[in-house]
């Protein structure tokens, strides 16, 4: 038989002993409708690596189901495969929406995630035909393709992240590592470096089985040594600056959509649970996100009883509250001294979050889910101030509830001064679901990765102390009432995180995506020339 009809009948199971320029080689590896099955159990081993389950190195497994269902794909096969894996994915792990607002809110932010995330699947599967036919040779398989296919990756969970409005960078895949000792990674690369590499030595492995070579010890040294990397490198050393003894207040108070409360009632719980701990010294006492139900800047009352209480506990308070400023409303963390002209410094949250602080184009989603729309009664305004304060000297950065997913926050406060952070948080609308612990693990991801300790402060729970490696210092438990007096370690400098975190997202992301359009350029020309050639 020729060797050409022998090459054009290898089965995909034996692809290891087919030549890398082959076109077997870009064949599918796995049938369609297996795919879509490791799709849905991918979807779920992913979710896993997350809060609760937490096991950080299924995250490795999740990504794998997804690439090896996509190698060899059209890109109607690939949209199938992703929507499936992006579905098992998102409906599971942000299930916490239905706990008060019911299926209608998690159907549209699952369904919109799984779109994106199947569409982001695409570039994937073209990167899996086009980088063979064009880099035939072993090094490229090993190398190249899995730096593009890390890079789309890293790429699409960008994009999620910062559209549509401002997007929703929940559930990536550096972030899983909050609680594994490739955390520290994130302090020189930041979170989408972290992302890039996992996916990097996934699809590196995933090629090195391919190839069949396993005797050949140097096609392994690719994913080897980026794993090495990933397990030895320690977190980038931050400057000790001394510490600094914060108070913090977890009031428990009725602070969700559907609590039944009388005015007043969230600021007498978070005053009472500040009661074991007024006579103790400390330099700043931080309340969470809606700790006060009432705009002290426009009530005289909340705001003496705000004066009494610094006086009392002799520091300022960091504490936050709906302000009204003109015709405009803000999610607003403010410093408070007694005897100063009040509030010493404010900011106001960056990002408010669609359908649950702001409603856009709210006239068409009334037209859908007018009831559910009906409950969002404020229009949050984005702030525009540093999320960056200057406590007696000390530089304090901010973050307010979802504003730590927002890279660009994080790393503004560490490069405005912050030797620590607080992060002010309700999650009354998620009380006993995985969603305060998926944020914790954020909160846990940002101290890492910016070098620097984090006092994380929610209305309900989970509220903990965070070192700057990432362990945990000081905590309360949740659903309880309770405050905490720390000693919080402060730090100067910055990780390279901080410094060039922006470029590499840039570079990740734009220029794997430039990357996969000169490809798909060179195997068009490519592909004429040969047509040119055969028409001669």
């Amino acid at each position: 038989m020729p060797s050409g009809a022998a090459s054009s009948h290898t089965p995909a199971s034996r692809l290891e002993h087919v030549p890398d320029s082959s076109p077997a080689a870009v064949r599918p590896l796995i049938p369609l409708w297996l795919a879509l099955v490791g799709a849905v159990v991918g979807g779920a081993v992913l979710d896993a690596a997350f809060p609760d389950i937490g096991w950080w190195p299924l995250a490795f497994a999740g990504v794998a189901f997804a690439l090896v269902g996509l190698i060899g794909r059209s890109a109607w096969g690939a949209l199938a495969v992703g929507a499936v894996f992006g579905a098992s994915f998102y409906f599971i792990h942000i299930s916490w929406i239905t706990r008060y607002l019911g299926p209608i809110p998690w159907f549209g932010l699952a369904g919109i995630e799984t779109l994106f995330f199947a569409v982001g699947s695409i570039p994937i599967a073209l990167a899996y035909r086009w980088v063979p036919r064009l880099l035939p040779g072993q090094g490229a398989r090993l190398i190249a393709l899995p730096a593009l296919v890390a890079g789309l990756w890293t790429a699409r969970e960008l994009f999620m992240g910062s559209w549509p409005y401002t997007g929703f960078p929940w559930g990536r895949v550096g972030m899983s590592q909050s609680e594994s000792p490739l955390a520290h990674v994130a302090s020189w690369t930041g979170v989408a470096g972290l992302t890039f590499l996992m996916v990097f030595v996934t699809a590196a492995v995933i090629e090195w089985l391919r190839l069949g070579r396993l005797r050949d010890l140097r096609t392994a040294l690719p994913a080897a040594v980026v794993a090495v990397a990933l397990v030895a490198l320690p977190a980038f050393p931050t400057t000790d600056a001394g510490t600094y003894r914060v108070g913090s207040v977890q009031g428990d108070g009725p602070t969700g959509y559907f609590d039944s409360r009388e005015p007043y009632d969230v600021l007498r719980s978070q005053l009472a649970a500040t009661q074991p701990i007024i006579d103790e010294p400390m330099d700043l006492l931080v309340w969470p996100e809606g700790g006060i139900d009432a705009d002290p800047l426009s009530n005289a009352s909340v705001a003496d009883t705000l004066d009494r209480l610094s006086e009392r506990i002799d520091a300022p308070l960091l504490v936050n509250a709906a302000t009204q400023r003109g015709d405009d409303i803000y999610n607003t963390s403010m410093l408070w001294r007694a005897g100063a002209d009040n509030p010493v410094a404010i900011h106001d949250k960056s990002r408010p979050v669609p359908m649950g602080e702001y409603v856009p184009d709210r006239w068409f989603f009334e037209l859908i889910v007018p009831d559910l729309i009906g409950l969002i009664q404020r229009e949050y305004t984005p702030g525009t101030n540093p999320p960056f304060m200057d406590v007696s000297g000390i530089g304090v950065g901010l973050a307010i509830c979802f504003d730590v997913l927002y890279d660009d926050v994080i790393w503004t406060g560490a490069r405005d001064g912050a030797q620590l952070y607080v992060f002010q948080t309700n999650n009354a609308d998620f009380r006993d679901t995985d969603e305060n612990l998926q944020q914790l693990a954020f909160a846990r991801m940002r101290a890492i990765e910016t070098g620097r300790a984090v006092v994380n402060i929610s209305t309900v729970g989970t509220s903990q102390v965070i070192a700057p490696d990432g362990t945990e210092i000081d905590g309360l438990p949740a659903a309880e009432a309770g405050a905490m007096i720390t000693e919080v370690p402060l730090r100067t400098g910055l990780t390279p995180a901080v410094i060039v975190g922006g470029a590499v997202q840039v570079i990740l992301g734009w220029g794997s995506l430039l990357a996969l359009l000169a490809c798909g350029v060179s195997v068009a020309v490519a592909r004429r020339r040969s047509r040119s050639t055969s028409a001669t």
